[in-house]
């Protein structure tokens, strides 16, 4: 079955089949793209079918989300490096879970 969600650019979702969470970057019209960034940081371009054929829904976005991207400098967020606590580099590799479930 086809999803019928249109991507919305920094809207996260979540895939259903595979436990994880990424949001949409950018979408291109004339090429018939979407371009979406992982949790982990990795980018990747789909085309509109592509897009069409996952298994998808709306997703909250992940608590500690910018970590994955390494902002480092105390500028991007306001706060410092040392505000990491080691618990928060285990939550990207737990998978997603339904909040109904």
């Amino acid at each position: 079955m086809r999803n019928e969600l249109d991507p919305r650019i920094d809207q996260w979702y979540a895939h259903l089949d595979k436990g994880q969470r990424f949001f949409v970057v950018d979408t291109d019209k004339e090429k018939n793209t979407v371009e979406i960034q992982h949790f982990d940081g990795d980018l990747e371009e789909l085309s509109m079918d592509e897009w069409r054929d996952m298994l998808i829904e709306l997703s909250e976005e992940p608590e500690n989300w910018r970590g994955a991207l390494d902002i480092a400098e105390k500028d991007d967020l306001g706060t410092g490096v040392t505000d990491t606590k080691g618990s928060d580099w285990s939550e990207p590799g737990e998978e997603y879970r339904r909040p109904d479930k």
